[in-house]
């Protein structure tokens, strides 16, 4: 039972960390895999700020882009020059779900069975949710002893697995409104992606 609360607690302080900050900016390194494929790693940085809104720079590979102003993600891809755009709500994106990490942050609510086991200074929390209407099954982050979100962990419905590792965090830094605008490239067709 001790072990259960103090569960709730850690839970609580994440959310409270997370949910009481306007704006968020990260190094990030995601890696994903989907069956024989293989596994792709990329990386950047990535600006969160309420509600909704999150640009991803990609530095690796050069270029790429990932944007939601809130109501609409464009998802550039600079080797073929091309921008998928949809309604962030109809997106089954697997980095969506982190547009609503800031203000929208209720583990309880969420999901259904959670648990943790201790990594370090730090603890891996396992969360599944409780639709298996959603585009994930499972849910597991690492958070520090500061109540950060170090890794993110997300096994997809199509049995892939999405991971990202987050450094230097800064919590409420400036962000500029442009950052969330998207412009297309020069010459990038832009189209509406299918549901």
């Amino acid at each position: 039972m001790a072990a259960e609360t103090g569960l709730w607690k850690l839970l609580q302080g994440v959310e409270q960390r997370y949910n009481g900050a306007r704006t968020l900016q990260a190094l990030f390194e995601q890696s994903y895999s989907a069956g024989a494929r293989g596994r792709r790693t990329e990386s950047g940085e990535l600006f969160l700020r309420k509600p909704g809104r999150m640009r991803w720079n990609y530095s690796s590979p050069a270029g790429k882009l990932f944007v939601s102003d809130g109501k609409d993600i464009y998802f550039y891809t600079p080797n073929t020059n091309r921008v998928e755009k949809m309604k962030l709500k109809e997106s089954d994106d697997l980095r969506a779900p982190l547009a609503f990490l800031l203000g929208r942050l209720d583990f309880k609510r969420d999901f259904g069975e959670i648990r943790s086991r201790p990594e370090g200074a730090g603890q891996w929390i396992t969360a599944l949710p409780k639709s298996d209407r959603l585009p994930y099954r499972q849910v597991e982050f690492l958070v520090t002893p500061g109540l950060e979100i170090r890794q993110l962990r997300i096994a997809g419905q199509d049995n892939s697995v999405i991971e990202f590792r987050f450094d230097r965090e800064k919590l409420n830094p400036p962000l500029s409104d442009a950052l969330f605008k998207f412009q297309a490239p020069p010459g990038a067709e832009v189209v509406e992606a299918a549901r």
